[in-house]
Parts: structure tokens; C-alpha cells; sequence
């Protein structure tokens, strides 16, 4: 685990929300958020690679898609896979994840261009890749990890459950810097209020799933639980 020249540098956290970033934000961890606009995600993490960075991860909330995973359930990645590629996480950061996040899923994550609005489609997805949970972020992190040669890991919390399906009003709230569009939702109902009981338990389930990915940040500590140097060396046979 190439920890050691890496210790000093800061953690990059990568999500998609603007909450979620002020969450990762803290002691020896620098937060971007890609608002659901991939090139401007890659383009972000870039730049703070290029400021210095010791590690990469993924931070935030996720679809399920075991049908066993509830809102709120943690997920540590083993690996980011897509339909044309796999990623695997830095082995030793993965297992210090699960260890201080006691209960958390280790699997697999999906990374996906867009959310899946449809329960079938998320089945589909988990038969075919065996996934837990899927994200719009993971994959564009990984690569960007892998490329420059730096420790990646995933802590993600499912928010939506794989046997929801999600109102349509979801799939347009978000703007470039990561906020919400309350402008959008509104307009979303006003052209099919039938969604509104939808809506409402996306809203419970996101709310249980932002408290569990709090409460997790706070049990992970400083550098979202990144090994540090002195770590490393007692690791060392």
C-alpha cells in the first residue's frame, strides 16, 4: 500500500452534491463536487490533483441495488465496476473503512453516467454486475485515481432502495454547483402531481441516508480514516 510519500497531502473527496461535500470537508480532506455534469466532475478533480493530493475518494449518498440494502445502509466499495471496466480500492484504506464503520456492506459499487429512476432497471444492473449500489461519481474518480497512480476508496450510503422506483421530479432537482433546484421540483409537480407521495418518501429516505453518511464522516476522523505515515510503518513486516 503506497501510503507513505502520500501522508502529508490532503484526501480529495468526490461528490456530487453540495452537501454532501460540506460533510467530507474537514481535517486533511479537500471536498469537489460535480453536480451531476461529468466533464466538470473530471475537470475539478484534475485540479486539485494537480494542487497535490495523496488520495481519492468517493463520498456520498447512492442507489441501491441488492434488494436487501435499506436507506441509510453503508456501503465500502471493493471495487468500482462499469460495463467495461473494474476498478479495484486500495486494499488497506478498504479495510480500515469497514473496520471503523462497523455494520457497513462490502461490495462491489456501479458507476453509472445517470441515476436509475426505474426498480427494474436497478434489478437489471445488479444481475448484471452483482453491484450493491450504484453512483454517478465513483467511476470518474477511479479512473482519474488510477491514472495518477493514487490510493482510491468508496464510502457511500444507499438512499434510494432498489425496490423504489424514484419520482421524476429527482432526475431534474440538481444544478451544476452541487444545490438543489427547488424552481425544478415544483415544476415537475405542477406537470404530474401524482408523484408527490413518491416524492415525499425519497425525501424520508435521502434525510435517513444523509444522517447515516453524518454519522459515518464522524467515525471515519481525520482523512476519512486514510492511513497515515506512522500507520504505515506499523504495517511494514
Amino acid at each position: 500500500m503506497s501510503v507513505g510519500r502520500n501522508a502529508v497531502l490532503p484526501v480529495i473527496a468526490v461528490t456530487g452534491l453540495a452537501i454532501e461535500a460540506r460533510i467530507a470537508a474537514g481535517a486533511g480532506v479537500r471536498a469537489i463536487t460535480g453536480g451531476g455534469v461529468a466533464a466538470q466532475l473530471a475537470a475539478a478533480l484534475e485540479r486539485e490533483i494537480a494542487r497535490g493530493a495523496g488520495a481519492v475518494i468517493s463520498f456520498g449518498i447512492a442507489g441501491g441495488l441488492a434488494q436487501d440494502v435499506a436507506a441509510g445502509r453503508w456501503i465500502v466499495a471493493r471495487a468500482v465496476v462499469t460495463s467495461t471496466a473494474n476498478w479495484r480500492c486500495d486494499p488497506g484504506w478498504t479495510r480500515i473503512l469497514a473496520e471503523r464503520l462497523h455494520g457497513a456492506l462490502t461490495s462491489d459499487i456501479a458507476g453509472v453516467d445517470e441515476p436509475l429512476i426505474d426498480a427494474a432497471d436497478k434489478r437489471a444492473l445488479h444481475l448484471a454486475s452483482g453491484a450493491a449500489a450504484l453512483d454517478t461519481e465513483s467511476h470518474i474518480a477511479a479512473r482519474i485515481a488510477a491514472v495518477h497512480g493514487l490510493p482510491f476508496a468508496v464510502f457511500r450510503v444507499v438512499a434510494d432502495p432498489a425496490h423504489r422506483n424514484l419520482p421524476a421530479a429527482a432526475a431534474q432537482f440538481l444544478k451544476p454547483d452541487g444545490t438543489i433546484s427547488s424552481s425544478a421540483v415544483l415544476r415537475s409537480l405542477a406537470r404530474t402531481p401524482g408523484q408527490l407521495p413518491l416524492l415525499l418518501r425519497t425525501a424520508l429516505d435521502a434525510s435517513a441516508a444523509f444522517r447515516a453518511l453524518s454519522r459515518g464522516r464522524r467515525l471515519l476522523g481525520p482523512r476519512l480514516g486514510h492511513p497515515d505515515f506512522d500507520q504505515f510503518l506499523f504495517d511494514v513486516p
